[in-house]
């Protein structure tokens, strides 16, 4: 199918891993959360589309096809919805530079430009003449793949692989993605068929980052538009976690292997309600999923019933002041959830269709049961409340608690 596109567009345009580095000097870059408050797609929708497009990623990764279809970003527009919520970047391109609004994600790996603010050709331009072309969830990007500096952080990298849109949908409000996934997600999604070493891997060959670790950052907020989150590539950084962190490796069941996959179990209060199994921790996706059967046992023991505005979960007060903790269970660690930190921040109601005064969980059903391969995503509302640390070459996953893990925020 993407292989068509690609010719129409052309006619048509002619634990015992590698331990984390903890260290002070670090790239550091901000991260922007926005909520948008017009024609909002339901967030449960926007996740739920997400989950089924990795999981049917994953099965054409090794296809014959030129280029191949790859996850879904973030969160996406429709022709007429916008995005809920992003997290963006700025990232510098050229020399002299233009600043692209990036979505951080770390479910896709190729970083490219020209969706809004339209690329510009500099002296530091190089042209491949490879094509590229990524087909998302929600859209799709084709355009010419370049050479060109980027920047960041204080960071600058010399000849990144970073495609130009000639044509794009469903990134409305944003300029394009740096994918800081596995390198692997990149195979097939230019002309020749080969991997693009990510922002990570050059920073680290080009001797600006000693490993090519990325530690998350983020805090919870109550505000439609706001900076509340950091990306350091290098290492951990020391200031925003609290305790040690807990590395574990990437899982080996498929699907999620192919992504920063983990194996973990979940509790509500003393009651599991997920066997161990595999899922991901995704920049991209801003609930948490459960696996149908699980999201099931979790309704039916907190007594939320489904809203129909926002397609969340609903609670009363009542039932609000009994509801018990969310326990995950990562490689023998346990990171708990505080019923503050399980329901959607309540001045952010309105943004998403609700009302005032209304109380709305953060946990969604996936769409599918357990045992496919990817049972579950830790999205935002969990990288929220816990310091997260990919290590692509370790293949491994960290985390650790935070001042504003048990923080009453919401």
């Amino acid at each position: 199918m993407l292989t068509q596109l690609i010719a129409t567009l052309t006619l048509a345009l002619v634990c015992t891993a590698t331990p984390v580095i903890v260290r002070d000097n670090l790239i550091r870059l901000p991260i922007a959360r926005r909520v948008n408050s017009t024609g909002i797609s339901k967030l449960i929708e926007i996740d739920q589309a997400r989950a089924r497009t990795l999981k049917t990623s994953s099965k054409t990764r090794h296809a014959s096809a030129r280029f191949r279809s790859a996850p879904t970003v973030a969160v996406f527009n429709d022709p007429v919805t916008n995005a809920a919520t992003t997290y963006t970047a700025a990232v510098q391109v050229g020399n002299p530079a233009t600043t692209y609004n990036l979505i951080v994600d770390t479910g896709s790996s190729n970083t490219w430009v020209g969706a809004g603010t339209r690329f510009t050709t500099t002296s530091s331009t190089v042209n491949t003449g490879q094509l590229m072309a990524v087909e998302y969830g929600s859209g799709f990007v084709f355009g010419d793949e370049v050479l060109d500096r980027v920047s960041f952080g204080g960071l600058t990298i010399s000849q990144q692989s970073i495609g130009v849109a000639l044509i794009s949908s469903g990134f409305n409000g944003v300029d394009g993605i740096i994918g800081i996934g596995p390198t692997d997600l990149t195979e097939g999604t230019t002309s020749d068929g080969d991997s693009v070493p990510t922002v990570t891997d050059n920073a680290f060959s080009q001797g600006s980052i000693g490993t090519k670790q990325v530690g998350v950052s983020f805090e919870p907020t109550t505000s439609l538009s706001v900076t509340n989150g950091e990306l350091t590539f290098g290492g951990a950084d020391p200031s925003k976690f609290t305790g040690s962190l807990h590395t574990v490796p990437i899982t080996t069941t498929s699907p999620a292997s192919e992504f920063f996959g983990v194996d973990q179990s979940i509790s509500y209060g003393s009651t599991t309600i997920l066997s161990t199994t595999a899922g991901i921790v995704d920049t991209g996706t801003t609930l948490i999923l459960l696996a149908s059967d699980a999201f099931s046992a979790y309704q039916t023991a907190t007594g939320a019933v489904s809203d129909e505005a926002t397609g969340l979960l609903s609670i009363t007060a009542s039932q609000f002041a009994s509801l018990e903790s969310l326990n995950f269970n990562i490689g023998g660690e346990t990171f708990t959830l505080t019923p503050n930190a399980q329901i959607w921040p309540r001045a952010l109601n309105t943004a998403i269709g609700g009302t005032t005064d209304g109380i709305y969980l953060i946990v969604g059903d996936i769409g599918t049961p357990s045992g496919e391969g990817l049972d579950f995503i830790n999205g935002f509302a969990f990288l929220e409340r816990f310091y997260t640390v990919f290590d692509s070459s370790a293949n491994t996953v960290s985390f650790a608690t935070t001042p504003f893990t048990t923080a009453t925020t919401n």
